[in-house]
């Protein structure tokens, strides 16, 4: 399922780099001036979101003359030779850098080198079709990524954040199961899911982003704009989630107190987590808030009895009230989870 998002994502690009390719080259055609300049920065004008297409657009132009500007200069001096072709690229370089046109950096670059085996007379000339041709290059491929298939991440970052859900059970159940086993042989294990998941949280984050972005441009409506709200505030949900399964990845677990029956029912309401994580329709608000309460009873008493014996942690908190807290604290973001 992910393998076949992936598919759509990547082809949708494909097909409006071909489009934006095609259309640029054409209209530099009709108009007698040499495609590939233009060709190149439609190229690389293509970007996940219409706004980044604009934003990223209004560097690249002022970047592309700065490059064909050095081209210029540089025959005008050197002539076509190997001392042209070294000076154009490291002074574009140097400029796009001093005044912040990173985004443009590479077109200029390339515009700017290429330039060079193509200029033979009339170089102000030269120097103005270039600019023609760079901005058709990012006005066809911005006028393609907003109306050919625009960018829409919305299934996409859904599928992410049930996997995200899935992924997160997996962890409170092998982090809990480690911690009552008192075993720190599997840390490394726990790092490693922990890692991944952390990973794909800043993956759907990105592509959250970019879809508040297309927002702008092409907004959503009625039961689409309900629906992604719904998925953002899951995704914030998991997030915080995963911050308390990490805190209690890197918990102490060693000499904890409870007793036999407190550590089982501890167990079934982490059974309960990974399987209403796993099985969003299996959730159950009485039954979450049943083992919720009682975890919350085996807190207070651990609490109580703690406290009473000052000398056994004098200046931290007991390993038994982090580990619960933190479970609490999972608890009541699951039950948000599914409001």
């Amino acid at each position: 399922m992910r393998q076949l998002r992936h598919f759509r994502f990547v082809g949708s690009r494909v097909v409006k780099t071909g489009v934006s390719v095609f259309l640029t080259a054409w209209l530099c055609t009709i108009l007698g001036w040499p495609p590939v300049f233009a060709v190149i920065t439609a190229i690389v004008t293509i970007e996940p979101t219409v706004t980044d297409s604009i934003r990223k657009g209004m560097v690249r132009f002022p970047a592309s003359a700065i490059g064909s500007a050095y081209a210029v200069l540089f025959i005008a001096l050197f002539g076509n030779s190997a001392i042209t072709y070294a000076l154009a690229a490291v002074f574009t370089i140097t400029t796009c850098f001093k005044l912040k046109l990173h985004a443009g950096l590479l077109v200029a670059t390339l515009t700017s080198v290429a330039m060079i085996e193509v200029i033979h007379t009339n170089l102000l000339i030269s120097f103005f079709i270039r600019l023609g041709t760079t901005t058709i290059g990012i006005g066809v491929s911005t006028l393609v990524n907003f109306f050919i298939l625009p960018p829409d991440y919305r299934k996409e970052i859904a599928g992410h954040v049930n996997h995200i859900g899935k992924q997160t059970a997996i962890s409170i159940e092998s982090i809990f199961h480690r911690i009552f086993k008192g075993d720190r042989k599997h840390l490394g294990k726990d790092s490693e899911l922990l890692k991944d998941l952390e990973k794909e949280i800043q993956k759907t984050e990105l592509l959250s982003r970019y879809q508040k972005q297309e927002a702008k441009l092409h907004p959503l409506v009625g039961h689409d704009k309900e629906k992604f709200n719904v998925i953002q505030e899951k995704l914030k949900i998991l997030r915080l989630i995963h911050d308390h399964i990490d805190n209690l990845h890197h918990a102490p677990i060693e000499q904890l107190s409870w007793t036999d029956d407190e550590r089982s029912l501890i167990l079934s309401s982490v059974d309960l987590l990974t399987q209403v994580l796993h099985h969003p329709e299996s959730y159950s608000k009485k039954r979450h808030q049943h083992f919720q309460n009682q975890i919350m009873e085996i807190f207070w008493e651990d609490n109580i009895e703690i406290t009473s014996k000052k000398t056994k942690h004098p200046t931290k908190f007991p390993p038994e009230l982090i580990i619960l807290y933190e479970l609490l604290s999972i608890y009541e973001l699951v039950e948000q989870y599914f409001e």
